[in-house]
């Protein structure tokens, strides 16, 4: 079958794969299913790994098949498990490793020092026609949603995210945010001021490039305001329109944490989702921003991957903007780009590429 791969560390891999059909016993158990994709997504960390930046392959192999935002439909399953025939699913990203975390299905929280990452990390992708894998980690998704569920895994990042920052926040005997701040405007970005609005907050998104332009119009259709770096710096946006009950860091831009505690009301919380591969060193003054945690009382939360019930909870909140009168439909125009089909050159250059797109999909097989 055919798959699209990377040689991680190798820039400019991107190559067409072939691979043997799985078998449904690979699965032990009983508990096999096997899976034809529909499609995949193409996002930043696919692009960090085509550059080389990051990746492992899985044991005894020299390449990783891509893909780890995904699409498909069930067509095989084991006597063990209750999917039926035709079931549209989504696939999670974290393997157990051997961690106490891994243990207890919370892979998530992997202590690990290598995390096993589907098309990331020691575990091949989804970017191929058929693949077999226990049914613990699918997720069913309704058929009406099928058009735009490929955005269910970043969107379960966020989900998570926000459920830490609320069991953090438990500390508080009162937790009633109004105000929020999602730095950058990315998939991640657009996605957290979807999932913030939806739950009836006040919302800022800050992020670089100056207005009009795709993401800054998708920020304000969702009733939110944007508010580029070009025209204002941070600690002036907190004076102006903060100070802020949740920070959600989705830039990846390591100097704008510092002024994003500093935009938290007493009692706020950060949460920090995005990473900048490498090392960017800068001056921090510590003792400011340990006065500004310890004497108001504010928290940061660093959040990586999704649980089983995150990813249900993203399929929930796609629903639930398909179905309102002012997000149906908002979700389709994230979708910028189309493949069609295993051809490896358009993939390495839409990876290789910085144009203005949100999220590309490579459309594998049949939908409904």
């Amino acid at each position: 079958m055919k798959a699209i791969a990377i040689r991680p560390g190798t820039p400019d891999s991107v190559h067409l794969l072939d691979l043997p059909l799985p078998a449904l016993d690979e699965v032990p158990g009983g508990r096999g299913v096997r899976v034809s994709m529909v499609r995949a997504g193409l996002c930043g960390t696919d692009a960090d790994l085509a550059a080389g930046a990051y990746g492992v392959a899985p044991p005894g192999e020299d390449v990783l098949v891509l893909g780890h935002e995904s699409l498909g439909r069930v067509t095989e399953v084991g006597p063990a498990v209750e999917l039926p025939l035709g079931q549209l699913v989504v696939g999670t990203i974290r393997r157990p490793g051997g961690s106490a975390y891994d243990r207890i299905g919370r892979s998530d929280l992997s202590a690990d020092p290598v995390f096993i990452e589907t098309g990331i990390s020691q575990a091949h992708g989804f970017m191929r026609e058929e693949l077999v894998v226990d049914a613990a980690y699918l997720v069913p998704v309704p058929d009406e949603l099928e058009d735009v569920a490929i955005l269910t895994e970043p969107l379960s990042c966020i989900t998570k995210s926000l459920r830490q920052a609320d069991q953090v926040q438990a500390r508080l005997e009162l937790w009633q945010p109004r105000r929020a701040l999602v730095t950058g405007a990315s998939t991640i970005g657009l996605l957290a001021t979807l999932a913030l609005r939806l739950r009836g907050l006040e919302v800022v998104t800050y992020a670089r490039r100056e207005p009009p332009y795709r993401n800054s119009e998708l920020v304000e259709r969702v009733g939110a305001r944007y508010v580029s770096a070009v025209e204002t710096d941070l600690p002036a946006l907190a004076e102006h329109d903060g100070p802020f009950d949740v920070v959600f860091e989705g830039s990846g831009a390591p100097a704008l944490i510092e002024p994003a505690v500093a935009a938290l009301a007493p009692n706020g919380v950060a949460a920090l989702f995005s990473v900048t591969p490498g090392s960017r060193p800068m001056t921090v003054d510590m003792a400011r921003l340990n006065q500004s945690l310890v004497l108001y009382n504010r928290v940061l939360v660093g959040s990586a991957a999704a649980a089983w019930a995150d990813y249900a909870g993203a399929v929930s909140t796609i629903g639930q903007a398909q179905a309102g009168d002012e997000t149906r439909g908002w979700l389709h125009q994230l979708l910028t780009d189309r493949i069609d089909g295993f051809v490896a050159a358009a993939i390495a250059r839409q990876l290789a590429g910085d144009g203005d797109h949100v999220m590309t999909t490579v459309e594998i097989g049949p939908g409904t």
